[in-house]
């Protein structure tokens, strides 16, 4: 499997962080035809959650949010890293990064069990275009 890298665009949503406000936001997508790639969410805070969305149509969801008036906060870039799960995998892209002088503000990764896996590089935006260059995107 050769490892697959390219630009992403997210999306942030903060809801209250209680019982079953995410699962009105993923029903609220599915009812839009919105498929996501990935998400994450994440406590900020005792009572409010950041869901960040990664649409494979970004420019749909933002479409269809903007028509129901609802808010969104983006679209942002990051970096979607997928291949063969071994290891090592993510140090050449590190590596490039760090050389370039880009920080990784944060990042998400997962192996799916068969060989295979993904990852999640946020950059600030500032960055992203040195991050761009640096890995040929």
């Amino acid at each position: 499997m050769t490892t697959q890298i390219r630009k992403i665009e997210y999306y942030n949503v903060t809801i209250k962080d209680q019982p079953g406000e995410a699962l009105k936001v993923f029903a609220y997508l599915k009812d839009l035809g919105v498929n996501m790639q990935a998400f994450a969410a994440i406590p900020m805070g005792p009572n409010t959650m950041v869901l960040t969305v990664f649409p494979d149509n970004p420019a749909r969801l933002s479409a269809e949010m903007r028509y129901a008036g609802q808010q969104l906060d983006g679209p942002y870039a990051a970096i979607l890293v997928q291949g063969a799960d071994e290891i090592g995998a993510l140090t050449g892209i590190h590596q490039k990064l760090s050389e370039a002088g880009v920080n990784v503000s944060a990042a998400n990764g997962i192996s799916d069990g068969k060989g295979g896996f993904g990852y999640i590089i946020y950059i600030r935006s500032d960055e992203f275009e040195k991050a761009a260059k640096a890995l040929s995107l």
